[in-house]
């Protein structure tokens, strides 16, 4: 018996089988002998979800070595690359080949079939999530047979799969529209958080990639703008390391422990760590600006809210911070997204804002993630597939049009439930 624990902590399984196939017929020959037992299996990437979504009780299928890049096409820029390669290990092998992704999230740990499953996304209102990158999928499904589909070839199983929980099939391989490397002007600083939320549209819309971190009990909001530009001209190796890896990782963390040893010191701390923030600005590969060290562990909630809500909806945040019996250490994070087409994209069908809020890693937060998704609720928020939330398949479908048609297809693919867990019972319904 394997025991499993996610990044954060938050959840764990103690897994009777762990498969480690090596090829996309042994993650195949695994599924079939599963489901001939009666059995159930989950796929394994990072860890990095927040929620159970991961956890098997019964099999596991650990796809650490089924990685790398298949193919290449350097003309359509379609990359196929395997479930199981991390997202730095793509962006190394992308960056080989002169070519990178559109854009991304800043953490860079997680599996590509991890990332586009729960729906993980970046920044841009006019861009969409990972999933919005794949041009086709190669899948098992429940009864061991190897699947491909596209918008064009089983457009459904498509429309399911690109953001399909795991509940759908094993993704083995996914191909990515990719486009030729290109650099990044970051200009990073602090801004009164007034000014940002007043100007928060027109900052949005002007820049290709816009977002903001607030800080609870502080002033002030740090303003990250990304915008392509021509030359690089990176961060010299030792401002990369005391920004980086010392004030916003060994600093940070040391002020979050103080925190939590002493709750009633944290809204100082939190207005500290907003007044000492810095002004930094250079540009390089896409990927470097994108992706940002995270070595701080934390819990997580993020809502998708209709972008037009988003204000609203900040303004109640604000409001509910300091009524909270426990404090809050860590920022909030807001981005945004253009609409997509995705059955189950938190930005399926409408623009989007994304609140992320955050609790560091032993310092309670159910009062806090309780209350913010009420707020979000209220205007029909979405939460985060990998990210903490309480919701169940009976309020998650309102909020999604297509959540039926994502039901039919996913009893069509495994009508005996072989993929389910306790996670997608709540989310989903039993299979």
């Amino acid at each position: 018996m394997t025991r499993w624990t996610n990044w954060a902590g938050t959840a764990s399984a103690s897994p009777q089988h762990v498969h480690q196939p090596r090829t996309a017929a042994e993650i195949a020959a695994a599924v079939e002998r599963v489901a001939t037992a009666g059995r159930t299996v989950r796929p394994w990437g990072s860890g990095h979800s927040f929620t159970a979504i991961a956890a098997a009780d019964s099999d596991a299928l650990d796809l650490r070595h089924w990685t790398g890049i298949e193919r290449a096409d350097l003309e359509t820029g379609h990359v196929t690359v395997r479930s199981g390669t991390t997202i730095r290990e793509l962006n190394a092998a992308l960056d080989a080949l002169g070519l990178a992704m559109t854009n991304l999230g800043d953490i860079d740990a997680q599996t590509i079939a991890g990332a586009i499953s729960t729906g993980t996304h970046g920044t841009g209102a006019k861009l969409g999530g990972i999933a919005t990158q794949i041009a086709a999928l190669e899948l098992v499904l429940a009864d061991g047979s190897l699947v491909t589909c596209s918008a064009e070839d089983k457009p459904d199983l498509f429309a399911a799969a690109r953001v399909g929980l795991g509940a759908i099939g094993v993704i083995t391989t996914v191909t990515l529209k990719c486009e030729p490397s290109f650099v990044l002007r970051a200009q990073e600083r602090p801004e009164p958080l007034e000014q940002v939320l007043e100007g928060f549209h027109d900052f949005a819309d002007e820049n290709e990639h816009f977002e903001f971190y607030w800080f609870p009990y502080g002033k002030n909001a740090l303003v990250k703008r990304n915008n392509r530009t021509e030359a690089a001209q990176p961060l010299s190796k030792v401002r990369e390391f005391v920004d980086y890896r010392i004030m916003e990782n060994v600093a940070f963390g040391g002020l979050c422990r103080t925190g939590r040893l002493m709750p009633r010191l944290v809204p100082s701390l939190g207005s500290f760590a907003s007044n000492v923030l810095s002004a930094r600005e250079y540009s390089d590969l896409s990927h470097r600006v994108f992706v940002t060290a995270r070595n701080v562990r934390f819990t997580e909630t993020e809502y998708a809210v209709p972008r037009e809500s988003v204000l609203d909806v900040l303004a109640e945040l604000r409001a509910l911070v300091p009524k909270l019996k426990d404090p809050v250490m860590f920022p909030v994070e807001v981005r945004v997204a253009a609409a997509d087409d995705i059955w189950l994209s938190t930005a399926q069908g409408r623009d989007s804002a994304y609140i992320a809020i955050h609790q560091f890693v032993g310092m309670p937060y159910r009062e806090y993630f309780g209350a913010f998704e009420k707020i979000a609720g209220a205007v029909g928020g979405r939460p985060h597939w990998g990210k903490m939330h309480d919701l169940d398949a009976g309020v998650l479908r309102s909020r999604y049009p297509h959540f039926d048609d994502f039901l039919r297809v996913r009893k069509e693919t495994d009508p005996n439930g072989v993929f389910a867990n306790t996670y997608l019972d709540r989310v989903l319904g039993p299979a």
